[in-house]
């Protein structure tokens, strides 16, 4: 068990408390399954999407696709405006721990790479994205994970002690990037794992 205790418990969203997957639409626009792996790996890919997580616009992301794939136009329009489908269900078992950590009084805040926007109607989609006390998101302000910024402002903002914080992430690289901000830092694979890793570090359900 860590000697260190931890004041802050930060989480990730995406793929820990609510899942995502854009194949979901996708599989009924694009039957096809090797078109559509070719679709996400040239078209509607995965650093393409990341740049609205970092604050770009959907008018002018799709435009830079439309220009470069006008064949496409439909299918491009289609990841906004389906985008709702890809965020098909809450991981209920994760988002009971966050409640009983919450119910604990334990200070509990949110640390996500998502589009100003999506996150607005992710909100409306899952409301306990609202119980902990407060969440930085990327498109908002303009940085990304891993970048060591994003954890420097979050940390600010909601007066954290990086050395007392543990932030838990889906991502290794966005692991890493806490890690290097000074954080305590585990990756999510599932709830069972989650819960066995906030007890090593001294944290009871």
């Amino acid at each position: 068990m860590s000697s260190i205790e931890i004041r802050h418990i930060v989480f990730d969203i995406g793929r820990v408390l609510i899942h995502y997957d854009p194949h979901i639409p996708f599989a009924r626009l694009i039957p096809d399954d090797a078109e559509r792996n070719w679709f996400f790996a040239n078209v509607c890919t995965h650093d393409w999407n990341l740049e609205q997580d970092r604050g770009r616009g959907w008018e002018d992301a799709e435009a830079l696709l439309i220009e470069a794939h006008p064949d496409r136009i439909e299918h491009i329009r289609a990841f906004r405006k389906y985008w709702h489908e890809m965020v098909s269900h809450a991981y209920v078992e994760s988002v009971a721990i966050m409640e009983t950590l919450i119910s604990q009084q334990r200070d509990v805040t949110m640390l996500t790479n998502f589009a100003a926007d999506t996150f607005r109607e992710a909100r409306k989609l899952f409301p306990f994205l609202d119980m902990p006390r407060g969440v930085t998101v990327s498109g908002e302000v303009g940085l990304i994970k891993p970048d060591l910024a994003i954890y420097e402002k979050h940390s600010r903002d909601f007066g954290l002690s990086p050395a007392h914080t543990l932030f838990i992430d889906d991502a290794p690289a966005n692991v890493d990037g806490a890690r290097l901000a000074g954080w305590n830092a585990v990756l999510f694979t599932d709830p069972e794992k989650l819960k066995s890793d906030l007890a090593a570090h001294g944290i009871a359900l």
